[in-house]
């Protein structure tokens, strides 16, 4: 069934041509009925799949079918988000999809003036995208009113419905409609979520699964290179020179440890952008502005960029550091793959890594495969290219397969000569 003959108003099926959406996706096409007709749904589907608009496509037509006009209506949606990089991408998926509608979405977060968003609020507006402290601030002032909200939307439900966003949630009901639909979405789930989820939502929920075997979409191959710690930096360097034209997405487990791999690359006149909770909105926000526009080609970053954000044609996901989280892997190798493409995905791991290692694969279901290095490669990736005397004396070090003892003597005659 193409979107042509949804029964969903026209201004939005052109919407969807011009973003050059034909057909729903599995978890589209399962959610989008059921959402129309006001039902509670809890949906989870592999990141990439299309959930944003599974569930801004039905809210903006029952809105736009509801409303005279684009006058001032007040508040009829409020869509909840754990970051506020994820907020601004649902924004600009509703701006879009709202186009030539009587639907005003908005989106508002921390780390940016607070006057602007209230002029704007202001104005009126349908569909609020926020993050909790921001939209809390914004009430606690009388900017915001959720009186006539009858839709409320938890994007990354696992995150959302954790210890510390669970309070904010169950505050944001009490000033609800006593009658209002409740829509969680999310990539992963666990069953001490899920439990959580049901208790927040009618006994007739509508319960979507789109998971045939693993979180991690069928688009996005991944695998898996073994190395030393130390030798990470190398394998890096090696890779971004190898793919000299693509985009790649770096993740690191900390800030410290963004700023540290860019410097090394640096070293190595590598130029690349970083991407953590140190920098302030504005620099935030012009950093994934311009990787997305391909003005950066390497980007560093934290997972504070690991859920939602959807950059175009994003080529390759490094893992530089498993992540302390599994969930974290799906949404970060679900960077790329997403929609039709496919995506690439590796992930760097080191000896005390292993049970990090474990960990995902028991959350995917599936082994992930071993890139293997011959000791050859190795003692190659770990000297710059231009040290051939280096690369030979190493590579005779190799013998043995030893990479730790073979990089030791290199260095030593490195300074003996």
């Amino acid at each position: 069934m193409k979107f042509e003959n949804y029964p969903i108003a026209a201004a939005i099926k052109r919407n969807l041509a011009a973003a050059g959406f034909k057909r729903p996706t599995d978890i589209q096409f399962k959610a989008i009925p059921c959402i129309l007709k006001g039902e509670d749904v809890l949906a989870v589907a592999q990141t990439g799949t299309g959930k944003t608009a599974a569930f801004a496509i039905p809210v903006i037509d029952r809105i736009h079918k509801s409303k005279q006009s684009r006058a001032r209506a007040g508040i009829q949606c409020v869509v909840m988000v754990p970051t506020r990089e994820l907020a601004g991408q649902i924004g600009a998926v509703f701006n879009t999809l709202s186009s030539h509608t009587r639907v005003n979405p908005f989106a508002v977060f921390g780390g940016v003036d607070q006057d602007r968003q209230i002029v704007r609020l202001q104005d009126g507006i349908d569909v609020l995208v926020a993050t909790p402290g921001r939209m809390f601030d914004l009430i606690s002032q009388g900017a915001i009113s959720l009186s006539r909200v009858n839709t409320l939307v938890l994007d990354e439900a696992d995150r959302m419905l954790a210890k510390g966003f669970l309070e904010d949630i169950q505050a944001v009901k009490k000033k609800l409609p006593r009658r209002h639909q409740t829509l969680f979405f999310s990539a992963t789930i666990d069953k001490e979520i899920k439990k959580l989820a049901f208790s927040q939502v009618r006994t007739s929920a509508i319960r979507i699964q789109i998971a045939p075997d693993s979180p991690v979409s069928r688009n996005v191959s991944h695998w898996v290179v073994e190395m030393e710690m130390d030798d990470k930096r190398f394998f890096l360097r090696r890779f971004i020179r190898d793919h000299e034209n693509e985009r790649i997405l770096v993740f690191v487990r900390t800030k410290v440890r963004a700023e540290r791999v860019a410097r090394a690359l640096d070293r190595d006149h590598i130029a690349s952008a970083t991407l953590h909770g140190d920098k302030d909105q504005a620099e935030r926000t012009r950093v994934l502005a311009r990787f997305k526009a391909g003005e950066e080609r390497i980007l560093i970053a934290t997972d504070v960029s690991a859920r939602g954000i959807d950059i175009p044609n994003l080529d390759y996901v490094i893992n530089y550091d498993l992540p302390d989280n599994p969930e974290n892997y799906v949404h970060r190798v679900g960077r790329t793959g997403r929609g039709t493409r496919k995506g690439q995905a590796f992930s760097f791991c080191s000896p005390n890594e292993k049970t990090r290692l474990n960990q995902i694969q028991a959350l995917i279901n599936e082994e992930i495969l071993i890139q293997p290095v011959t000791p050859q490669e190795y003692a190659q990736i770990l000297l710059d290219p231009k040290d051939t005397e280096g690369l030979r004396q190493m590579i005779l070090t190799h013998e043995a397969g030893d990479p730790k003892k073979s990089r030791k003597k290199s260095k030593k005659s490195k300074r003996s000569g």
